[in-house]
């Protein structure tokens, strides 16, 4: 069993930050826990930085618990925690404790996390009655895109601020060890984090949350053109690789590489 336990991550609120990423593979797993990042998620945005996709929705069960399970295998000490992908879990309870178990028996994932607020409180508990650990996620929330009508702020509004308070309190109530708060104001985020005793894991959602998470593709500059606001880029790692790839093409077509020495 991993260090960081669903138990020991809730007891973080108040006294630690928590520091988390995604990761869709083995390799980058490692090293994200080797780095001492205490939850790794396998967030579904692997659809648009692994997979190609426009948005998270087309990402397969069958995708996810790939790439769950590869990371799984990267990962000896972080709390491993899968994203169900798009209708995996709206349609029926049944189907979703289906679905959910599998990314625990199949791809050795510890937790899983859903969109929704009010109206996955039901969900949530079956989940946890059923042994499995769930993290919330409210504000913006990438599978509802087309009803939000793009990737914008939440809760900027009075009556939008006061439903996501409400549905991190439903949500805590049913029993999630965390909830996601992404792309809310930074002083709604505060507020939800002070009225609710599980932590706040922020994406856009400012300081005050009780640990932060981005996605792993963004903050190393992989993808050219995507900067969100809430970015912060620690590495142009997209650029050196663009540099050794043209730098290895250009001695093969030279005929520098291989050298004598990368011979037999």
């Amino acid at each position: 069993m991993s260090t960081w336990t669903v138990p020991r991550i809730k007891e973080m609120k108040g006294r630690q930050k928590i520091a988390c990423l995604t990761a869709a593979d083995y390799a980058t797993a490692r090293l994200i826990d080797g780095a001492g990042v205490q939850l790794v998620l396998v967030g579904d945005s692997l659809a648009m930085t692994v997979l190609g996709y426009e948005t998270t929705l087309p990402v397969t069960m069958g995708e996810m618990l790939h790439h769950t399970a590869a990371v799984a295998r990267g990962v000896t000490n972080a709390l491993v925690v899968a994203d169900m992908p798009f209708m995996s879990y709206q349609a029926a309870v049944e189907e979703a404790l289906a679905n959910a178990g599998r990314f625990l028996k199949e791809s050795n994932a510890q937790a899983v996390k859903i969109e929704g607020g009010t109206i996955r409180g039901p969900l949530v508990r079956a989940f946890v009655a059923n042994g499995i650990p769930v993290l919330g996620h409210i504000g913006l929330t990438p599978q509802s895109v087309h009803e939000m009508g793009g990737y914008k702020v939440q809760g900027k509004v009075t009556g939008e601020a006061q439903a996501l308070l409400l549905d991190a309190k439903e949500l805590a109530l049913a029993g999630v060890f965390a909830v996601v708060l992404e792309c809310v104001p930074a002083a709604l985020a505060r507020e939800i984090t002070d009225a609710i005793p599980v932590p706040t894991i922020g994406i856009g959602a400012g300081a005050d949350c009780d640990g932060q998470i981005l996605v792993t593709n963004d903050m190393l500059g992989f993808r050219s053109g995507i900067s969100p606001r809430f970015v912060k880029q620690y590495a142009s790692i997209g650029e050196q690789m663009a540099t050794a790839f043209e730098e290895y093409r250009k001695e093969v077509e030279g005929g520098l590489f291989p050298s004598e020495e990368n011979c037999y």
